[in-house]
């Protein structure tokens, strides 16, 4: 065993400056810690007061992994098997405890970091040992809390803060909360005796806390209702007391922001409780949102001076933690836009509170960047970074949402106040007097989409408007445009009138696209300036009139080509997405062979530096195809002949371990397949690509890169060897039936109901052994996907032929079971899954095939049915060591009740609410939503306006969308597949003829009495709501 003595002599040289010194201790101290005891060693180090303090904190780091490089080994490899990279000599359990009591005793040490490294330690060592080998540390970190000593409660609290977090377990809850919230709160309101980080983290395990209770009250909603009630109304008047304490003597000193820290902790407690207890809250929301409006406008100053003007750094805390204003900001963003998302306390949203919310969220939209791509993000809705900025746009988006014509009303008010505001601070020579106008017209531009419905809707019902947004169009924005000295607000006036181009006439909307052009053509304009004019286009394009935009079409692909090839990340993605909303104008009638052989040609480029983004190859192909489908003269033709031998030659060049170069390739071309013209894809397409397609799809292991688009040459072509197309096809269907890798997912499957559909004949010498394979393949799939791809062909060909394919399955025999069994169980357990809307059509048409076959094979067919609901998981959540240990179990039902079921899934869904009752009564349950001020059209409406219910309503049918949405097609399905006639259909009718001449024939053919008995028998299994189905199907013959 290694002394203290040496052990700290070798971590003395491991801060030595001289390299060979300070690798030799490394390699010494590697050494002496494959001894158990080297660990109390360190623990005798840590208590040494008089020792060198930097020497203490390394011997701490040497113990448990806090970041440190040796840290982390020795844990990982000797104290514990619980760490996977264990390599053995754990201390013996008697060293463990010395080395946990000298940790736990570290955390009331004199020195700040010390506390704070053995805190982390306590931490390792509980996530490993508590309870079970170290029962006592939750006792003995509540009396240190009880202490009243601020060191322990200092170290104690931070122990907590990791603890609550992560290592109680559902039934440890309710206990350690009873004893740990009333010392916590203890700590919070002893200003004198704690620091702020430290009160500030009892509000982080309150939050934790309340998060825990929430997990657990399906569970304990009893102990859990009670604790809510005598609990929470303590804690929200503590809070209520804090943030009435003016929040200027946080920022006032400029040493540190310790009460901040405080505070910011409150606001995200606030936000969970809204969250998870919104009851509870209820009471305090009208102060709690007056403290929030009354914290914007007194921090605002301070925000302004250390965020906006850069005149100082802003300082830090106590404890050298960063502590920045906008994570207070944006909390309390959040909290506010949570309760007006609700709907709670309406009537505090009058004439005054309502104006002075809004205006502060202006005041704090002025943020700017200077960095193209972090400016592009700022305006982006799918890229938007969390920000100040980005909370106070949501803040808005609530807003409006709830409060329509109130908001856009507001709006206008404050949009006037500072305009007049910023032409004072001008006229009197201040050099920032732009600012607050490009952030209303920023906060304003946000909400562009809900301000026109709003206004419209005002129109339509004969109100005067609430907003005068053409005011602003023509009388500031023009004169935006020209201050190139103030690239943030003149590149905000091209956004904004951008965002609201449907306002504009066409001759002004084609004043502001000539202005945006020139800005882009300009070789001395900044760069917000040039970014905003290419975002403006883009909202021009995206939802303008042809006839105006057609004439400067080909100005703006030429201007744009260029773009590409010098810009990056969300620069580049902006360009490329504007790109694609022009090439779209007139279907691309304007190109020129020469425009569209530049835009390949920079297109190539940009995919040879980014071909491993999928956003960028997404964005890459919608061009390549919209530019191939072009009916001008020579532009497919152009468009071929650029791009398909490089994207082949990419093909054959790609090594195996790049395989996304491939991948992406093949994207690439089958938009030039998808963009191809009726006569076909022209003579040599499919020639050149052949070879290297197949020699990469027999190679890749990859199974992405088998999504390939069926050609219609395919089958007429050969390689030198004369082996077929089809050929290829098969052998790669069968590699991929072969591989243990299912990621191919639904591709394989696609591919071969393209070959049923497309080869016909020359596909039936092999059918059955293909067939077979499939079935064989079913037994071992495991994912969703894959098996979705091996029944649906099935399902086709039962649709079209099913007779013949059942006796096919009949007589297969794999691994002691007939095919069908097989096919059949695995379909009846993955069916509700499938994804896609032509596999989901043509699975149920199947169903409804196979429920009206008499086969003995299928009648007699037993199948897993639905769940069986125990007492001891009712209203549990089933999580995953739950199942473990109480499996699911399921009913064993004849498949016909099961097909049936299915089939009355799928009528249900379009037809009839699948939760309705039996009686069609509904039943009012006590709840902790805090529907109390709900008015008379939510209540109606579960929460909701009608218009927002009704949207909802539409999305419930599967997939997502209304059951007899015919119109709109998953983006699963490729466009072969949405023109086929199961995808154009009216599904749930003939579905529900189906299903009527099938139960008709139950009723009336054969043995009458057999029949009714066999139809009866089904229908006495299915539940409530499949009953209310079959009795409208019944009714209506």
């Amino acid at each position: 065993m290694a002394s203290t003595t040496q052990i700290a002599e070798c971590l003395t040289a491991t801060l030595s400056s001289d390299t060979t010194t300070r690798v030799s201790a490394e390699l010494k101290l590697a050494e002496y810690f494959t001894s158990p005891d080297a660990g109390l060693s360190l623990s005798h180090l840590i208590l040494a007061q008089d020792a060198d303090s930097s020497l203490r904190q390394i011997s701490i780091l040497f113990i448990i992994p806090t970041g440190a490089i040796a840290l982390r080994k020795y844990v990982r490899e000797r104290w514990s098997p619980f760490f996977p990279s264990f390599k053995g000599a754990a201390p013996p359990v008697e060293v463990k405890t010395q080395i946990r009591q000298a940790v736990f005793q570290g955390l009331s040490d004199r020195d700040r970091k010390i506390r704070s490294l053995c805190a982390h330690t306590l931490s390792s060592i509980a996530n490993c040992d508590w309870p079970d080998e170290y029962p006592d540390l939750l006792n003995s970190l509540i009396g240190l809390l009880s202490s009243g000593s601020p060191e322990s409660v200092h170290g104690a609290m931070q122990v907590f803060t990791e603890f609550i977090k992560s290592d109680l377990t559902e039934d440890q809850i309710l206990p350690v909360l009873r004893q740990l919230l009333p010392v916590l709160l203890s700590i919070l309101g002893s200003t004198d005796s704690h620091s702020a980080p430290t009160r500030a983290r009892t509000v982080s395990v309150f939050r934790q806390c309340v998060t825990a209770l929430f997990m657990v009250k399906d569970q304990h909603p009893q102990a859990v209702k009670e604790a809510v009630a005598s609990v929470l109304p303590v804690w929200l008047e503590a809070f209520k007391v804090l943030l009435n304490i003016d929040p200027h003597q946080d920022v006032a000193d400029t040493n540190n922001w310790d009460g901040l820290t405080v505070r910011i902790q409150v606001f995200r407690a606030l936000d969970t409780i809204h969250i998870s207890f919104p009851r509870a809250l209820a009471p305090y929301l009208k102060d709690f949102l007056a403290a929030s409006v009354n914290h914007l406008h007194v921090l605002y100053p301070t925000f302004a001076h250390y965020y906006l003007s850069s005149a100082d750094s802003a300082p830090s805390t106590s404890e050298d933690e960063n502590i920045e204003l906008p994570q207070l900001i944006s909390p309390i963003l959040d909290f506010v836009a949570a309760v007006t998302r609700s709907g709670k306390v309406r009537d505090w949203y009058d004439e005054n509170n309502l104006p002075a919310l809004i205006s502060a969220v202006f005041n704090f939209e002025e943020t700017w960047t200077n960095n193209a791509n972090a400016f592009i993000q700022q305006e982006e809705d799918e890229t938007q970074t969390y920000s100040v900025r980005v909370a106070g746009f949501d803040l808005l988006g609530a807003l409006i949402d709830r409060l329509s014509v109130q908001t856009t009303s507001t709006f206008q008010t404050t949009v006037q106040q500072v305009i007049q505001s910023t032409h004072q601070a001008r006229d009197s020579g201040n050099e920032n007097w732009w600012r607050p106008l490009e952030a209303a017209l920023a906060a304003t531009g946000s909400q562009a989409e809900s301000i026109l419905d709003c206004v419209e809707d005002e129109q339509d019902s004969g109100r005067p408007k609430s907003i005068d947004i053409e005011y602003l169009l023509t009388n500031v924005i023009p004169s935006i445009l020209n201050l190139s000295e103030f690239p943030f607000l003149q590149g905000r006036g091209f956004v904004f009138a951008s965002q609201f181009a449907k306002l504009l006439p066409l001759q002004s909307a084609g004043h502001y696209l000539e202005a945006a052009i020139q800005v882009v053509e300009a070789n001395d304009a900044n760069v917000p300036v040039k970014i905003s004019a290419v975002k403006a286009i883009h909202n021009f394009y995206q939802g303008g009139e042809d006839s105006a935009l057609l004439p400067f079409a080909p100005r703006i692909a030429k201007d744009l080509g260029p773009f590409l090839l010098v810009t990056s990340d969300d620069t580049l993605s902006l360009v490329l997405e504007t790109l694609s909303v022009v090439v779209e104008v007139n279907q691309g009638k304007w190109l020129t062979p020469e425009l569209a052989d530049s835009l390949v040609l920079a297109e190539l480029e940009v995919w040879h530096k980014n071909n491993k983004d999928p956003i960028f190859i997404s964005i890459l192909t919608d061009i390549l195809a919209t530019l191939a489908s072009s009916p001008a003269s020579g532009i497919y033709e152009t468009v071929v002949k650029q791009a398909l031998p490089a994207l082949s030659s990419a093909i054959a060049a790609a090594k195996p371990e790049e395989s996304w170069i491939a991948g992406s390739a093949i994207d690439l071309i089958s938009s030039l397949v998808k963009g191809s013209p009726e006569s076909g894809l022209g003579e040599g397409f499919f020639a050149l690509l052949a070879p290297n397609l197949f020699k990469c799809l027999g190679e890749a292991e990859d199974r992405d890169i088998t999504q390939v688009d069926n050609c219609n040459q395919l089958l007429s072509w050969s390689d030198a060897s004369g082996r077929s197309g089809l050929d290829y096809v098969l052998s790669l269907v069968a590699k991929t039936l072969e591989h243990q890798d299912e990621s191919g997912g639904l591709v394989i499957g696609d591919l071969i109901i393209h070959l049923f559909r497309r080869a016909g004949e020359a596909v039936l010498p092999v059918l059955p052994q293909l067939l077979q394979a499939m079935v064989a393949r079913m037994t071992a799939a495991k994912t969703a996907t894959f098996l979705q791809s091996l029944v649906i062909p099935f399902a086709f060909l039962i649709n079209n032929q099913r007779d013949t394919v059942l006796s096919l399955l009949e007589s297969m025999i794999i691994q002691g079971r007939s095919g069908l069994d097989i096919l059949i169980q695995t379909w009846c357990e993955n069916a509700e899954t499938f994804q896609g809307f032509w596999p989901s059509r043509i699975s149920t048409l199947a169903l409804t095939q196979l429920y009206g076959s008499e086969r003995p094979s299928l009648q007699n067919l037993m199948v897993k049915g639905d769940i069986i609901v125990k007492p001891e998981t009712k209203n549990v959540i089933m999580t995953r060591s739950r199942t473990k240990t109480t499996p699911h179990e399921f009913t064993s039902v004849p498949f016909p009740v099961k097909a049936l079921k299915i089939i009355l899934h799928d009528l249900q869904s379009g037809g009839e609410s699948a939760t309705m009752s039996a009686g069609g009564e509904t039943f009012e349950v006590e709840s902790d939503d805090g529907d109390e001020e709900w008015d008379e059209e939510e209540k109606l409406n579960q929460g909701f306006k009608e218009d927002e219910f009704a949207f909802l309503s539409e999305m419930i049918g599967p997939k997502g969308m209304a059951f007899d949405n015919d119109d709109i097609l998953d983006d699963n399905d490729d466009e072969d597949l949405k023109s086929d006639p199961i995808s154009q259909m009216d599904m749930q009718v003939s579905i529900f003829v189906t299903f009527s001449l099938v139960i008709i024939h139950h009723l009336f053919s054969g043995s009458l009495t057999r029949n009714i008995g066999n139809f009866s028998m089904r229908v006495d299994q299915m539940s409530p709501e499949e009953m209310l189905v079959i009795q409208r199907v019944v009714s209506a013959q």
